[in-house]
């Protein structure tokens, strides 16, 4: 089982900073790699940003230069560092973990209830 808890989702002003957060709590779950998913209104949810447990990163289009993706020593914490935002980034930020379950080896991925980032002009 895992549970993803994010936070740090807020109201900001374009040009702004904001730093997002997502913890994951793990039972019989080997995590491999996480990423910060994002959703606008009536929009898909895309990828921002992922990570692997050996720090192999890689960033959509539209993070690359302005966001930044972390994430502590054993892989239970990501972060999500973003710069300059803009009204585009306005969306629901959603956590995410791929690994297999431990014992059945069984691949899955799990996504958190995600925090909402507004980006006033």
């Amino acid at each position: 089982q895992v549970r993803l808890v994010e936070s740090g989702g807020e109201l900001a002003q374009a040009g702004g900073s904001l730093r997002l957060t997502c913890v994951a709590s793990t039972r019989m779950f080997h995590i491999n790699s996480m990423a910060w998913y994002r959703q606008a209104p009536g929009k898909s949810r895309d990828l921002v940003a992922d990570i692997t447990r050996n720090g192999d990163i890689n960033y959509a289009d539209s993070a690359k230069g302005r966001f930044t993706i972390s994430k502590d020593s054993g892989l239970n914490a990501i972060f999500l560092r973003m710069n300059a935002l803009k009204p585009d980034d306005t969306a629901v930020y959603y956590c995410n973990a791929k690994g297999f379950e431990v014992g059945t080896g069984r691949t899955r991925e799990h996504w958190g209830q995600g925090t909402l980032v507004t980006v006033s002009p």
